[in-house]
């Protein structure tokens, strides 16, 4: 793309940012659209907005509309990103609902593996706008099968309590937008700019919170928080994506430039944990629906701990071969983790706060993400010992990954305290209860 439209990395990086972005900053509100609206017509609308958005992406004839139909092709996959896992309440009954979770953490994971390797294919025979072109093409079969498939909603009566907050979207939209944006501008340089920015997201969370408690139909119920599954579930997946980050951002630099890989070697090996994730994803959830979500949470937890501390040792030792069984360790623990953390929260939830809920999870997800991509890429080349990490010593990124994957290990030790407590905290109680009852 770069070439294409003679323009600069730096420029080109846009047409990610612009899609994140916008996901980002109007996932929440998606869903709370999706429940006063109704989900069904709501995720109609989405998928036919990315597929227009697809469209008008492979035949834009510049870059400035290329970013601009990315936004709006970001708008559209958060309205389906959200809305999808809502419709799981809907859809499937509710001793099912590990299940219905491991397979979209199985679909997830299929798209995530034929991403990179059919849009190498594309952009090597057909070039870059046919991979847009694809997307339109399938979007166009979604928008049929979920019109033929999804439940029609039920007849409600209207009411004020369902109305739309627009100060609260409009607020909550600018805080996310200035944390994502301090956080990925830079590419992990923190200068006075990025601290602006992060100034002002903090200022907006601030406003929002304000707002919220002054509405009658709240954006996010703030009570909501009181509810310690909820919470537990959301700063744990923070957690989480921010490891699953470094897995993406860290291992290619050490297997290219420590191991000596070439760039197909790079990409087979790293396909490694997206084969795991497919072939667990499934039975993850059926596990889930067998043994509950709080044992699996924490079991998914401490196998993402065994994996990252594998992570940080075993390739040294034993190269490819150790990366591999590394990942094989990690791999099922998040799909574990995942399942029973989407589980445990979407099961118990009421109809009218199914979509925010969801938004909230994805938002939570997609935070960890944006942090883990800025935070850890900057341990990780602060641990190297390089401000340029493709100029850095073959032995001094192996230390940096070493030392990255150890932090990983230490922070999911911090979520499986944060899901030991919940469950600590839930069981004292509803001892209570019972002995108050009694």
């Amino acid at each position: 793309m770069a070439q294409g439209f003679g323009a600069s990395f730096q420029q080109v990086q846009w047409i990610v940012l612009a899609y994140l972005l916008a996901i980002t900053t109007l996932i929440v509100s998606a869903g709370r659209l999706g429940d006063i609206i109704g989900r069904r017509r709501l995720l109609l609308a989405g998928i036919a907005l990315f597929t227009l958005a697809s469209i008008l992406c492979g035949l834009a004839p510049s870059l400035s509309l290329l970013i601009a139909a990315r936004a709006l092709q970001g708008l559209g996959a958060g309205v389906m990103m959200t809305l999808a896992l809502a419709f799981v309440g809907e859809t499937v009954p509710k001793e099912r609902t590990g299940s219905a979770m491991g397979l979209l953490g199985t679909m997830s994971a299929v798209g995530t593996a034929l991403g990179p390797s059919l849009g190498g294919v594309l952009i090597a025979g057909l070039g870059w706008r046919s991979i847009f072109l694809l997307m339109a093409l399938i979007g166009g079969l979604n928008v049929l099968f979920a019109y033929r498939c999804l439940p029609e909603p039920q007849q409600k009566a209207k009411s004020s309590a369902n109305s739309f907050d627009s100060l609260g979207t409009l607020l909550l939209g600018l805080t996310l937008g200035a944390y994502a944006l301090a956080m990925t501008v830079g590419h992990g340089h923190f200068d006075r700019f990025n601290a602006a920015l992060l100034g002002a997201a903090v200022l907006g969370l601030c406003l929002f919170v304000l707002a919220e408690a002054r509405v009658a139909s709240p954006l996010i119920r703030l009570t909501a928080f009181r509810d310690s599954v909820l919470s537990a579930s959301l700063a744990t997946n923070v957690l989480v994506a921010t490891v699953i980050t470094t897995t993406l951002l860290v291992p290619p630099f050490y297997l290219a430039h420590t191991l000596g890989l070439n760039a197909v070697a790079v990409g087979l090996v790293m396909s490694t944990g997206t084969v795991v994730s497919v072939l667990t994803g499934i039975p993850a959830g059926r596990i889930v629906d067998r043994f509950g979500t709080t044992s699996i949470v924490t079991f998914g937890l401490i196998q993402m701990a065994a994996g990252a501390l594998a992570l940080s040792v075993l390739p040294m030792m034993f190269g490819v071969v150790g990366y591999v069984v590394g990942v094989a360790i990690m791999a099922p623990g998040y799909q574990l983790f995942q399942a029973a953390n989407n589980t445990a929260v979407m099961m118990n939830v009421s109809n009218d706060q199914r979509g925010v809920i969801s938004g909230m999870l994805n938002l939570s997800r997609n935070l960890g993400l944006i942090t883990g991509a800025s935070v850890m890429g900057a341990l990780f080349a602060l641990a190297a010992g390089a401000s340029d990490i493709t100029a850095a010593d073959p032995q001094a990124i192996a230390t940096g990954m070493k030392i990255t994957f150890l932090v990983d290990a230490a922070l999911m030790v911090v979520a499986l305290a944060i899901a030991v407590a919940n469950h600590a905290f839930n069981t004292s109680k509803a001892d209570q209860s019972a002995s108050a009852g009694r």
